[in-house]
């Protein structure tokens, strides 16, 4: 798999592996891992998905329909979302992505038999109704999930539903909409800038 890295500036309290969004590359949200951890504590990681698909860019997993991946294609590309992050020898890892990566976050994250992140960060995503994959239990990790109000790709009900569903199951949801498209929001980024050491426990 090829991943974009860009290091901790020092000895690495942690990992943060952000996945990209459907199209995409590796390089895609590298500039995010600065914005999110300006101080440079952890290890930063941004992989790319396993799957070449029309119109072009890497993917993790085929979109017949918003909300339920293709079984086939997820089961390849969640394989290896967790495959990677299961490598890493860090023993903090938050987890987090755009859109389709959001997805992948959310389903390494808190899927059912997953080791527990530290965090989940989840832009513009939702959980996936897909043969194959579970919602794990409690205990959870601290969660953060942005949705734009305009979004016309992943409309902002899924991320509602997500919210909803992982709240019944007792789970502690950082929640942000905002007026914007199908888009990251430099506010709620700051949000979470704020948020990632607190909900990590990083001194």
């Amino acid at each position: 798999m090829k991943v974009a890295e860009r290091p901790a500036a020092g000895g690495a309290e942690g990992a943060l592996v952000l996945f990209h969004g459907r199209g995409a590359d590796e390089y895609d949200l590298l500039p995010l891992l600065d914005e999110l951890d300006p101080e440079r504590r952890l290890d930063g990681f941004c992989p790319r998905g396993p799957l070449a698909l029309p119109p072009g860019g890497a993917h993790w997993y085929v979109v017949p329909r918003v909300g339920y991946p293709d079984p086939p294609s997820f089961a390849v590309g969640y394989g290896a979302a967790c495959e990677f992050v299961d490598s890493l020898p860090h023993r903090r890892i938050m987890l987090g992505g755009f859109s389709q990566g959001a997805v992948l976050a959310l389903s390494v994250g808190l899927g059912a038999g997953r080791p527990k992140p530290a965090a989940v960060i989840a832009f513009s995503g939702f959980l996936p109704e897909v043969e194959g994959w579970e919602l794990g239990e409690a205990p959870w990790p601290p969660i953060a999930i942005g949705h734009g109000t305009y979004d016309p790709v992943i409309p902002v009900e899924f991320a509602h539903r997500a919210r909803e569903r992982l709240e019944a199951a007792g789970a502690a949801v950082l929640y942000r909409e905002y007026p914007l498209a199908h888009a990251i929001d430099p506010g709620f980024v700051a949000d979470i800038r704020a948020w990632l050491p607190r909900a990590t426990t990083f001194s």
